[in-house]
């Protein structure tokens, strides 16, 4: 296509489009349609079971559906002791938690160790894949580029579209190793091709633990300390898994049902990730602040940020969306336990570098958000803030670049991915296929010349 400008014949029929496909919102509530898969209390529509993962915000007091702090568990373990339980010497964390997503149970020292041999052993790509698919019109979006790279993998696969358990597992490994190494090595070639900057492509070391590895490849001097991986692994961790009914993780099952190849679930969820709504959002959150920083001067004038917040909300300042990024979520209410646990890290670590006045900024953020969305929206249950909120503000500590944001996101909940299209394929379940209403009159069909 020589002409990808949208023009004025684009926009006549865009206009002719849009006539014809918007479904009024008054149907969904007059046909009792869970529009978004939610009930209108906010409530998840029950469509499958899962032994990966649990999220829980009520708990039935009574006969009553009480709020409570959010909870998150791991295949039953909470995750505040699996994030607690590592010690503080390792930064293998990251790797201990896939074990258990993938198989059931924490690893013992043997299994880990042989575990970790296996995966890290994984941790390359196809001889000249670098040269001839990465460097190859890479995009100005990271997600797509991975997404790009992960089909083109199925390429370089003997046995792309066997389905079986053993296959399945093994790409699954394969393409979890290997995500570090699309989304760095995808980052430093945009630099290089877009920025001029020099190209610098470093080797991954199977010695070290996953969050080592996407910090020595990106950084120049291959420096970093043991801090900042420990804090890396941490929100690895956090983002690795969180039930099969989030976007992404649904996309991987819904996908999975059909019988199709590895590579086509994973590049599919990476499309869900990538959107502002979901795995986006942190760099949402980010440019946010920073556009608050821009209109309110004193970051301790509580009117003035409410004011802003305000106007975000009603579409008359930032993206112009209405939505106040990285505030509440589709399950938790009183709290989401991944964003406490950030919280804590974000706090000690913005002390470290003297940022502590940012700090102080997204927590109030934090506090006044809440308030302003309850006054002006109809809530069913309570607004807290998510683990995007301090995502995006502890890579900015760990001088991590926007762009990688989202991919990181994405090196984690592969993780998830990978284990619930396993269980999907596993339990012989069937092809999904959710029902639409149709709302269209049958017409009488006319030839050309007499329409």
């Amino acid at each position: 296509m020589s002409n990808r400008t949208i023009t004025p014949e684009i926009k006549k029929f865009s206009e002719i489009c849009l006539q014809n496909m918007k479904i009024k919102s008054e149907l969904y509530t007059e046909y009792h349609v869970k529009r978004g898969l939610r009930d209108q209390d906010g409530n998840g529509v029950l469509v499958g079971i899962t032994d990966i993962s649990e999220i829980n915000s009520m708990r039935l007091i009574d006969g009553v559906r009480v709020p409570i702090e959010g909870e998150l568990y791991y295949r039953g373990y909470d995750i505040h002791d699996l994030i607690n339980g590592v010690p503080s010497t390792s930064c293998w964390g990251y790797e201990e938690t896939l074990y258990l997503l993938l198989f059931g149970n924490l690893p013992s020292q043997q299994e880990s160790t042989e575990f970790i041999n296996l995966f890290s052993g994984y941790r390359e790509l196809p001889a000249t894949f670098l040269r001839d698919i990465l460097m190859m019109a890479p995009s100005k979006d990271l997600m797509n580029m991975v997404a790009r790279s992960v089909l083109t993998l199925y390429s370089y696969d003997s046995y792309s579209d066997d389905i079986s358990i053993p296959n399945v597992l093994r790409q699954c490994l394969q393409l979890t190793s290997v995500f570090p190494l699309l989304s760095v090595y995808g980052y430093q070639i945009f630099r290089h091709i877009h920025d001029g900057e020099s190209l610098m492509i470093h080797s991954p070391s199977s010695q070290l633990s996953t969050a080592e590895n996407i910090l020595m490849m990106l950084r120049p001097d291959c420096k970093y300390t043991h801090n900042e991986a420990k804090l890396l692994d941490t929100c690895l961790i956090l983002h690795m898994e969180h039930g099969g009914g989030n976007n992404s993780t649904f996309t991987s099952h819904l996908l999975s049902s059909s019988g199709t190849d590895t590579y086509s679930v994973i590049a599919a969820s990476l499309g869900s990730l990538k959107g502002s709504r979901h795995g986006g959002a942190n760099i949402k959150v980010v440019q946010m602040m920073q556009d608050l920083k821009r209109h309110v001067t004193d970051w301790n004038d509580e009117d003035a940020i409410r004011i802003y917040l305000s106007n975000v909300l009603n579409k008359n300042a930032f993206d112009q969306t209405g939505l106040i990024y990285g505030m509440g979520h589709a399950v938790y209410s009183l709290s989401d336990p991944r964003a406490n646990i950030l919280k804590s890290f974000a706090q000690k670590v913005s002390m470290e570098k003297n940022r502590s006045a940012e700090y102080n900024l997204y927590e109030l953020v934090s506090r006044l958000a809440p308030e302003v969305i309850c006054e002006e929206r109809k809530i069913f249950k309570g607004v807290s803030p998510n683990v995007d909120f301090y995502s995006g503000f502890v890579y900015e500590l760990l001088d991590l670049p926007s762009q990688l944001y989202t991919p990181i996101f994405a090196i984690a909940r592969v993780a998830g991915w990978s284990a619930h299209r396993i269980e999907e394929l596993a339990s012989d379940g069937k092809i999904m296929r959710p029902a639409y209403m149709s709302m269209m009159e049958h017409r009488q069909y006319y030839p050309i010349e007499q329409r």
